[in-house]
């Protein structure tokens, strides 16, 4: 706190003292500084904060036995990574168009996305990434019934995408021109209409619907397409950098301890 001298020999001599001490002072501002930047590094002082859209199996599910309360490939990287860091993991559900958008990250809801999250450059425009985690394929998924073998058997019927998603994209560049697109918030609205004949087929990431096909046999995926996609957790643009740059040397150190392939082989092996 600056000071206003008042005239008097007395105060002077104060000031003067003051100033004998002036390392302390100087000091101080400097932990200011410090503790600005600390405060940037995560929303709450230490915690790791992290939205993902759930549920979104394997890489997302709800789960009350959990410290966190949600499970999934996702969910374990960013516990073993937060465990690095030396933070206590706090994850938060949120929708997935705010999260690809940025909007949760720069309104500071979250430090992080951790949500299945595409590289994409149009993302980039909006949000900052850390180095990839997870290679991904779009797939179809449709009843074993309906003898629906490919994209091209669902003229005239209606595919589930999720908003905001490269499935979504992807559904648009290449379904049959008479096909409609029905766009849902997420995976836990399209697996039930699916189930519930509202819709022919979904068409998202193939661990996910690869997933519902384990639960029920009655489901396949009938179709895979190498879209060159990659997985990233998401930070808010020009933001929150000396955390990001933390969480990808993590990520580094945990694929060269073996940590990453323990938990990949958890839901993948």
């Amino acid at each position: 706190m600056k000071r206003l001298l008042k005239a008097g020999t007395a105060v002077a001599a104060l000031a003067l003292v003051l100033a004998g001490c002036g390392s302390t002072g100087s000091d101080n501002t400097g932990s200011g500084d410090d503790n600005a930047q600390a405060a940037d590094y995560t929303v709450v002082a230490g915690k790791l904060t992290v939205c993902a859209d759930v549920p979104y199996p394997p890489f997302e599910d709800f789960d009350d036995s959990t410290a966190s309360g949600f499970t999934g490939f996702d969910v374990d990287l960013v516990q073993a990574i937060a465990d690095r860091l030396d933070l206590e993991l706090v994850m938060m559900d949120s929708d997935f168009d705010a999260l690809q958008s940025g909007l949760v990250l720069t309104s500071d809801q979250c430090d992080m996305g951790a949500s299945a999250i595409t590289i994409t450059e149009a993302r980039k425009a909006n949000i900052d990434f850390a180095e990839p985690y997870y290679d991904s394929l779009q797939s179809l998924l449709v009843k074993t019934s309906s003898g629906i073998a490919s994209l091209d058997d669902l003229a005239g019927k209606t595919i589930g995408v999720q908003s905001g998603t490269t499935g979504k994209h992807f559904a648009e560049e290449n379904a049959p021109a008479s096909a409609t697109l029905l766009d849902l918030p997420s995976d836990g609205d399209l697996w039930p209409a699916l189930q519930a004949g509202q819709i022919d087929a979904i068409l998202q990431d193939y661990p996910v619907n690869l997933a519902h096909v384990q639960a029920d046999s009655n489901y396949a995926v009938v179709q895979q397409w190498t879209t060159d996609e990659q997985y990233g957790f998401a930070f808010p643009k020009g933001r929150r950098t000396e955390l990001r740059q933390d969480v990808s040397q993590a990520l580094q150190a945990m694929r060269d301890d073996g940590t990453y392939d323990t938990i990949y082989n958890r839901y993948f092996g």
